[in-house]
């Protein structure tokens, strides 16, 4: 993938590695050098950390490592906004036009990103996203019960051919997802919604690993189970989508 410009019309990277994190100071290093292991030499990128409120030496960890490090920027939220308003803080900041986003514990794998990448560029301009699907999953019996559950009922609603919605490592086009309607929880429904606008999706398998340190932060709920209104929302956006005629000044 060759450097190109950035949204500013600036030389920027190639890559946008977006990750969102709260109350995670014990796991921003190792991710980080998962990060850098997985890329340098390969594509040029930035890594943006989102702090989403934290109230632990987040934002010290980071601030530390961006004396080390020139390619990471820290996006801070004063207060804890939810990880859909992360994801799209960081993919706002990104100078990049692709998107590379995993989760801020350490289960997502950075070692699948060249794989991923090299996946959406292989799918030309047709390919909009490519989601990790998570095989062999660290969660308890519980966990996998509702998630399963939860990815049955989004995807007899909304066939987005989608068997894991909940993996964090995803690719994608900067502008197409800045041009998605914006809601809480948007981060569950970028297979459906990209279909949606007309973009064909990629499917990944990536290996799930335990925690390092710390606990979850966004709860069973935000996890797993998305909500009624939200499902039903992005129904309606799905079926009442009007494409547009090409456009052109006379």
């Amino acid at each position: 993938m060759p450097e190109t410009n950035a949204p500013t019309g600036t030389p920027g990277p190639a890559v946008s590695v977006v990750i969102p994190v709260r109350n995670e100071a014990d796991n921003v290093r190792l991710l980080a050098d998962e990060v850098a292991a997985a890329l340098t030499g390969r594509w040029s990128f930035e890594l943006i950390y989102v702090n989403d409120g934290s109230t632990d030496g987040t934002e010290a960890a980071l601030a530390a490592l961006k004396t080390e490090r020139p390619y990471l920027r820290q996006v801070r939220h004063a207060a804890s906004c939810g990880q859909s308003a992360a994801v799209r803080s960081g993919v706002a900041a990104a100078r990049a036009p692709v998107v590379v986003t995993l989760d801020g514990d350490g289960q997502n794998d950075p070692s699948f990103i060249p794989g991923m990448l090299s996946a959406f560029e292989q799918g030309g301009g047709t390919v909009g996203l490519v989601a990790g699907q998570r095989v062999g999953r660290r969660s308890g019996a519980w966990k996998k019960v509702q998630s399963r559950v939860a990815n049955g009922v989004r995807n007899a609603i909304l066939r987005d051919g989608t068997r894991d919605s909940g993996c964090g490592l995803k690719v994608f086009r900067r502008d197409a997802f800045l041009d998605l309607p914006y809601f809480d929880g948007l981060h569950r429904f970028l297979p459906a919604l990209f279909r949606r606008d007309g973009f064909s999706i990629g499917y990944v398998d990536v290996v799930d690993r335990p925690r390092h340190s710390g606990s979850s932060n966004y709860g069973l709920w935000d996890r797993l189970w998305v909500g009624i209104l939200d499902l039903a929302g992005v129904w309606w956006l799905v079926r009442r989508r009007k494409r547009v005629a090409q456009v052109s000044e006379v």
